[in-house]
């Protein structure tokens, strides 16, 4: 095993309750562990269409990414932010996965059935700036807006194309 790979692996499997039955369940028939969020990470889950445009555009700066996860069956992509023990972030269909919330997670080497990583853990703890996927998520939410101006709704919330809110933190100063 690579010792990026081993360093991920370890610094995933510390956010367990049991992190050597954590390395075990990914060796396992399932291949996934969940995980506790809130600790060293929290996750901010959003609808696919709009998580894949944000991490391409997030995939484009000079900031080293943190780990993004896609669940291909209820089509969510996960950003695994530093933990925010007020975690307000808003939009529709927006989920924030903090303190006593749990994510399930392949190892960092691995896809396991619909749990694919995108940006797998580096091992060092990077994760994404908040504030650059905040403004990477307002940019893909122009984007789909844009795109929805013919059906005059928008793809991600259903609310009129016009009348769409950007996604923010709760207590962003825009």
């Amino acid at each position: 095993m690579r010792t990026v790979t081993r360093q991920a692996t370890e610094w995933l499997a510390a956010a367990s309750t049991d992190p050597r039955a954590c390395k075990r369940q990914w060796h396992g028939e399932t291949g996934i562990a969940v995980l506790a969020c809130g600790r060293f990470w929290d996750v901010l889950s959003v609808p696919e269409e709009l998580g894949v445009l944000a991490l391409d555009s997030l995939l484009c700066t000079p900031q080293t990414p943190g780990p993004a996860l896609a669940d291909t069956v209820a089509r969510r992509i996960g950003f695994f932010l530093p933990p925010d023990p007020d975690g307000r972030w808003i939009g529709s269909d927006v989920r924030y996965l903090g303190r006593d919330a749990w994510i399930t997670v392949p190892a960092p080497h691995r896809a396991m059935g619909r749990l694919r990583w995108l940006v797998p853990p580096d091992g060092a703890g990077t994760l994404f700036v908040p504030a650059a996927v905040e403004l990477a998520l307002q940019q893909a939410l122009l984007t789909l807006a844009g795109q929805a101006g013919a059906r005059e709704r928008c793809p991600v919330c259903g609310t009129p194309a016009a009348a769409g809110a950007l996604l923010r933190p709760a207590d962003s100063r825009t």
